[in-house]
């Protein structure tokens, strides 16, 4: 099943894609789950399920403005340096992690897909990383690796978006450069692990206007998912919705000599076969 959030006449709701359409899910159960996060802390896939039996959709995908699949996770963590070649790309000579690196991420840095990435008025340096997202549905405290797989409800995609001047103004952390509002985005929706088995492999693709600029899979990832959920859950209770970001491959754009920063009007696509493209385009912070 893919679930989605949007705005209709300017109030958030949920639904499911069918038939090239959507399928009001506020409509049938709001009631008992009024978004999908209430859903996902339920467990309860199987009223959405029947809400769907039989249901012609309510609207057409194109007409709607799509919002992140979940609203407001607890937690929206991020992996950086995950992929086999990344760790070179900083060309500082160190050993492979032993750890995964971690920051985290406000959701008034993301938004949906279709809708605009701000280039921020304070820099140049507007950056993209494709990644995949791993949704939590049983949270859960002290998980065991061997258990992680059956915490995952669905996956999704996401566009790390990061402003790469401002990454290094603190000297411990990059949390500025990778806040600026509206500066990253997930979606288009969410495909629960019923459809999509999150054990993989998944590839992964980001375009910029047509051009491919990463592409690997997670089979070649240092920190696979079922090791991400019990390492963060050894010191985080994790929650239903709160959402896993689990790295980017290489080639982003400041790898590049000179670096290839995202314009005012570039297109950005991040795909995955299994789940679909989010794409946006750039805009310039109003």
């Amino acid at each position: 099943m893919r679930l989605l959030s949007y705005l209709l006449d300017g109030k958030p709701r949920y639904g499911a894609t069918v038939e090239g359409g959507v399928v009001d899910l506020t409509k049938q159960i709001g009631h008992d789950y009024p978004d999908l996060k209430s859903l996902i802390a339920a467990n309860a896939l199987s009223a959405a399920q029947q809400a769907l039996a039989g249901q012609k959709p309510d609207h057409a995908l194109k007409d709607l403005v799509l919002l992140p699949p979940v609203l407001a996770p607890e937690k929206l963590w991020c992996i950086g340096v995950n992929y086999a070649e990344r760790n070179a790309e900083y060309k500082d000579s160190s050993d492979l992690p032993k750890y995964p690196s971690l920051f985290v991420r406000s959701m008034s840095s993301i938004t949906g897909s279709g809708q605009p990435l701000e280039k921020p008025k304070v820099s140049e340096q507007l950056d993209y990383e494709g990644e995949l997202v791993i949704v939590i549905g049983q949270g859960g405290r002290h998980i065991p690796r061997e258990k992680a797989w059956s915490h995952i409800f669905g996956m999704t995609l996401c566009n790390e978006g990061t402003v790469r001047d401002w990454l290094r103004h603190g000297k411990f952390n990059v949390t500025q450069g990778k806040n600026f509002d509206r500066s990253g985005s997930i979606g288009p929706w969410l495909v629960t692990s019923d459809e999509l088995d999150p054990r993989g492999p998944h590839d992964i693709v980001t375009r910029v206007n047509g051009e491919v600029r990463q592409q690997d899979t997670t089979e070649r990832l240092m920190f696979p998912f079922d090791y991400l959920i019990s390492y963060l859950s050894t010191f985080a209770t994790l929650k239903p919705g709160d959402m896993i970001v689990t790295g980017t491959p290489t080639g982003a754009g400041v790898r590049f000599d000179p670096p290839r920063w995202l314009k005012v009007g570039d297109v950005v696509e991040v795909e995955s076969r299994g789940i679909g493209v989010l794409r946006n385009t750039v805009a310039a912070e109003q």
